[in-house]
């Protein structure tokens, strides 16, 4: 059975984001019950050199759209990294899913060995779809989801497993 790159793609990366949106909606509700100030959370990291939660979220939804992006041939969505509260990343979630939900099957289904190139900070990078999709996009979508859970597990928020995997 061949793979479907689209259902492979733009389904996990909406479910994965809506998780997402409903993790923060948690932490939200916990900064407010706790009357901590939200920037607490927002600005928190696992370990001093790691992403801010924020951050987290910003790369996790970059991630999402430009590789969708690529895959489809498209111009890959620019956004201000100027987010300050849950609601304007929450806002940000559901723009990218929005957006996400703009294409269709027949722009990514196929692309298991078209050549996609971005640029990282330091260098081009290039890999075959496939690849892109399964050791590169999936990976990093769910390392930042993973790890914008765990900075708000780890201040306190009662989140569990079915919060990161999501209900149906």
């Amino acid at each position: 059975m061949k793979t479907s790159m689209y259902t492979t793609s733009v389904p996990r990366f909406i479910r994965a984001l809506n998780n997402l949106a409903a993790i923060l909606e948690k932490g939200a509700a916990h900064a407010e019950a706790r009357k901590i100030d939200p920037a607490v959370l927002l600005d928190a990291r696992l370990y001093p050199d790691m992403f801010s939660l924020t951050r987290q979220v910003q790369v996790a939804t970059d991630v999402a759209n430009s590789g969708a992006a690529r895959l489809a041939g498209l111009e890959v969505p620019a956004y201000e990294n100027k987010e300050t509260s849950f609601a304007e990343l929450t806002a940000r979630i559901r723009k990218t899913i929005a957006y996400l939900e703009t294409l269709k099957p027949e722009q990514i289904d196929g692309t298991e060995e078209k050549t996609v190139s971005w640029q990282t900070r330091s260098s081009t990078k290039s890999m075959q779809g496939l690849p892109y999709l399964q050791d590169h996009l999936l990976p990093n979508i769910y390392f930042h989801v993973t790890t914008t859970y765990d900075i708000l597990r780890h201040n306190g928020v009662e989140l569990g497993k079915m919060d990161y995997l999501g209900r149906g």
